[in-house]
């Protein structure tokens, strides 16, 4: 691909399409590197993996970003010295800004620029990031059906058990009393449970309008400092461009008020850091079940912590219901999350390692013809 890609750049366009834009559309990070290893040119998958714009990383050595004895400097140097294209699959990829990844790189000369490099970087876990993405939505289904066996299977039992309980407590001891009150106060435990459970039933979609997501961070991030997160640094890095986005106030604040309260209890009470962002990315779209409708989902929102990470027997049931390690903990919150985040039509995703854990919301704006 990258012999493509460097063709691209070099070849005058021929048709009404833009170089640029093709490029843009692309998953792998692809960038150009002059004769000094300076920054000419990112795409938006690089920029995303760099989470810096265009604007601040043109101009820049790629060393600000990448370490000087990184196995890729070496294929940079290799295809620039060589004059040929070289790739090398499984180099590990581990910065503050990037986080650890596994990548496949190809390096080629443009010849008609001399010393110049194109770099594709290329992911090898994405595979098993979509699978972990429709692993969230089987999550939310599944879910969803609980709740629906749950409401109807559960509550009208209880409520003849505290009945029962409350009939026998006037005929008892005050010793026996005591008994009677634990039954009635763990059978309304229960079906307050099973009340937060009824949120995740099949319900009719909610109505979707345009939506600042800038403010409903807001509201969040107020909340959050003056609740939970009261002794926490909350960094914001938006984008002020973001279009709207095509979703529900309510329930987006439900979804962030969650990843951030999770962020809160995961970092230490000294030194603990959340970072909120927004970006806009090219090129992520998504089937449309029961259709070949895709949607793009072209806003990005990330929530990261610089707590202890999420343990590896955790991950792959992350978003399952009452999957916690929390010792208070329902276990409901991500749960949540997968099934309003599924209902907008968007994804929800992760990534975490000591120190930096990362989860990343995607969704759809609003586009011409979207009707609340």
């Amino acid at each position: 691909m990258i012999g493509k890609v460097t063709a691209m750049l070099r070849r005058p366009p021929t048709s009404s399409i833009d170089p640029a834009l093709v490029l843009g559309s692309l998953a792998s990070s692809i960038m150009v590197l002059d004769a000094g290893n300076h920054i000419q040119y990112v795409n938006g998958a690089a920029e995303q993996l760099f989470q810096s714009g265009a604007t601040y990383l043109l101009g820049k050595p790629i060393t600000e970003f990448l370490p000087s004895d990184s196995p890729i400097m070496a294929l940079v140097e290799q295809a620039r010295t060589g004059n040929l294209m070289v790739s090398e699959h499984g180099i590990s990829l581990d910065t503050p800004r990037t986080g650890h990844r596994t990548v496949t790189v190809q390096a080629a000369p443009m010849t008609e620029t001399t010393g110049s490099v194109a770099v594709s970087l290329h992911e090898q876990s994405i595979a098993l990031k979509i699978g972990g993405s429709l692993s969230s939505r089987n999550a939310a289904r599944s879910v969803s059906a609980m709740a629906a066996m749950l409401a109807h299977e559960v509550k009208n039992p209880l409520s003849g058990i505290r009945g029962a309980a409350q009939l026998l407590e006037s005929s008892v001891t005050e010793d026996d009393r005591v008994l009677t009150r634990l039954i009635v106060d763990e059978a309304d435990r229960i079906v307050a449970l099973v009340d937060r459970m009824e949120v995740f039933s099949d319900k009719p979609m909610v109505e979707r309008g345009a939506v600042n997501i800038h403010q409903v961070l807001e509201h969040v991030r107020r909340i959050a400092e003056n609740g939970f997160a009261k002794n926490i640094r909350i960094i914001e890095n938006y984008d002020p461009s973001l279009p709207p986005v095509a979703g529900d106030r309510d329930q987006l604040i439900q979804v962030f008020l969650n990843l951030v309260k999770n962020s809160a209890e995961a970092v230490e009470p000294e030194g603990g850091e959340i970072v909120i962002s927004t970006a806009y990315q090219h090129g992520v779209r998504l089937a449309v079940p029961g259709s070949e409708v895709r949607r793009h989902l072209p806003l990005l929102v990330t929530v990261q912590d610089n707590g202890s990470g999420i343990p590896d027997d955790l991950r792959p049931h992350l978003f399952d219901a009452f999957v916690t390690t929390k010792p208070t903990g329902t276990g409901l919150g991500l749960a949540l999350v997968a099934k309003i985040v599924g209902d907008l039509g968007g994804i929800v995703e992760f990534d975490s390692m000591p120190r930096r854990t990362v989860f990343k919301v995607m969704l759809p704006m609003v586009q011409e013809g979207d009707e609340a």
